[in-house]
């Protein structure tokens, strides 16, 4: 009999964005504790469990994209978390140069 094993919505929205944007650093802070209270999410079943995110990225795939590009990217790779219970997600997208990184001099 095969096991499931339940992995976490912040483990699943850092393989997804380590995957797809080769990310040189990844935060995925999970801060849905901060809004349990909050009538939006009292009404989602379990309460406020995995819906509220903070994430820094860095990746140079963002190299001459603007700021909303790079937000929709980001929103594009997690458009299945976001139907599936994921309320909101604070974002943080620079390119390695940016973020004072570039070792490319």
């Amino acid at each position: 009999m095969a096991s499931r094993v339940a992995i976490s919505r912040a483990s699943r929205i850092k393989t997804k964005l380590e995957t797809a944007l080769q990310a040189a650093v990844l935060e995925v802070e999970d801060v849905s504790h901060q809004h349990a209270g909050h009538a939006a999410v009292r009404h989602m079943e379990g309460g406020a469990q995995e819906t509220h995110f903070n994430v820094r990225i860095v990746s140079a795939k963002f190299q001459d994209q603007n700021l909303v590009k790079r937000h929709r990217m980001v929103y594009d790779l997690l458009s299945d978390e976001l139907q599936s219970g994921l309320h909101a997600l604070s974002i943080t997208a620079k390119t390695p140069k940016e973020a004072g990184i570039d070792n490319s001099n």
